[in-house]
This record gives C-alpha cells, structure tokens and sequence, in this order.
C-alpha cells in the first residue's frame, strides 16, 4: 500500500523544513489582525513558526515573523501565540 505524503512547510525563523502538524500558523487577515490559526484554513497571509517557546523569542528579537506577514505584530499577540504554545 502507498504511504500518505506528509504535507511540509517550513518555518519562518528557524528556516527548518518540519511536518505541517509540528508547526502553528500565523495569519494576517485581509481586515489587518493578526492570530493564531489552530485550523489552518484561515484566508489571509500566513507564516508557519516551530511550536517551543525559544523560537518565539528569537521571532520577536529578529522581527522575522513581521517581516514574512508585512506588519507590525503587537506584544498582545506575542502574549497569545505564547499561550497557545503553553496549552498544545
């Protein structure tokens, strides 16, 4: 029998190339907000970042995520995206 394909996406700080599932989605809907996508399948610019809490801290230092969905990100949604991190 044929093995599924593992969708692949690669993150936007680190640059490593993980499975869809290790990865949380970050989007910049078409009205400007930015949030976290559980789903996946919210329409807007998204950015892929690695579930662990370093990451994130590197993402804020280095302005990568900002940079990927072309907006400023406030520390609100640093706070959120930390707590979601915390609760997977």
């Amino acid at each position: 029998m044929k093995q599924k394909k593992i969708p692949m996406r690669t993150c936007a700080v680190t640059g490593e190339k993980l499975p869809k599932k290790e990865l949380l989605r970050i989007v910049r809907t078409p009205e400007g907000e930015v949030i976290c996508d559980l789903t996946g399948k919210n329409n807007g610019r998204g950015a892929y970042i690695k579930k662990d809490l370093e990451v994130l801290e590197k993402a804020r230092k280095t302005k990568a995520l900002e940079r990927k969905l072309e907006c400023t990100i406030s520390d609100e949604i640093y706070e959120e995206v930390k707590n979601v991190i915390n609760n997977i």
